[in-house]
């Protein structure tokens, strides 16, 4: 039977998990955790193998990145390509609510869960994490590693920077650039170019600590 690497036993992992049973997918779950404690233990019924290691035993395996924060899963490729893995190995998980126009592209290892709205020329990098309900407008380019969570809403020709984090709910105005790895609060309005690497919340949203973690 095929099978699927589920990588961190996290609550993004149980989502996905969730998707996939939903969607009757045919590829048996495993999960892959370096938290030794874990090893052994189960998830919703699905078994926590081992640390990174265990995916060497698993060589045809399909892998998916359930790391919240893009740095972590960026980390993790660097490790997984240490061990060999080959970028064709990682799958696109996306909902079957969600439309992908002609004119959009979902990259290589992206989540995308349920109700997420893309509408035209919106490009998608490779191990992005897109929760429930965001919307996606005309031209917006996510670069990997990025994570937008539950209810983000960007106008058009947003550009999100690699391994930035997008907090609940909050809002991006067109033609805006958030930088390389930036974070940007629950429920703020962001309307002009965030710098790489700084946090901005509020409404409208300004800088807060450079480095923080909201």
């Amino acid at each position: 039977m095929p099978e699927i690497l589920l990588i961190g036993a996290s609550g993004l992992a149980r989502e996905v998990l969730s998707l996939l049973r939903a969607q009757a997918d045919p590829r048996q779950v495993v999960f892959i955790d370096d938290q030794p404690d874990l090893w052994g233990t189960s998830i919703d019924g699905v078994l926590i193998a081992g640390g990174l290691p265990e995916v060497a035993k698993h060589p045809t395996a399909q892998i998916v990145l359930c790391v919240g924060r893009g740095a972590g899963r960026a980390a993790l490729v660097d490790r997984l390509t240490g061990l060999g893995v080959a970028k064709e190995r990682y799958a696109r998980v996306i909902h079957r609510s969600v439309e992908i126009p002609d004119s959009c592209r979902i990259g290589t290892g992206s989540i995308v869960l349920a109700g997420v709205v893309l509408t035209a020329d919106v490009q998608i990098g490779d191990h992005v994490v897109v929760m429930p309900h965001v919307t996606l407008t005309h031209g917006n380019r996510i670069d990997s590693f990025a994570t937008l969570c539950a209810g983000v809403t960007l106008g058009g020709d947003v550009h999100i920077g690699s391994g930035a984090y997008l907090g609940m709910q909050a809002g991006v105005r067109e033609r805006v650039t958030v930088g390389v790895g930036a974070t940007i609060g629950m429920a703020a309005a962001v309307l002009g170019d965030v710098p790489p690497h700084d946090t901005w919340i509020g409404v409208p949203a300004r800088s807060h600590l450079i480095g923080s973690r909201i």
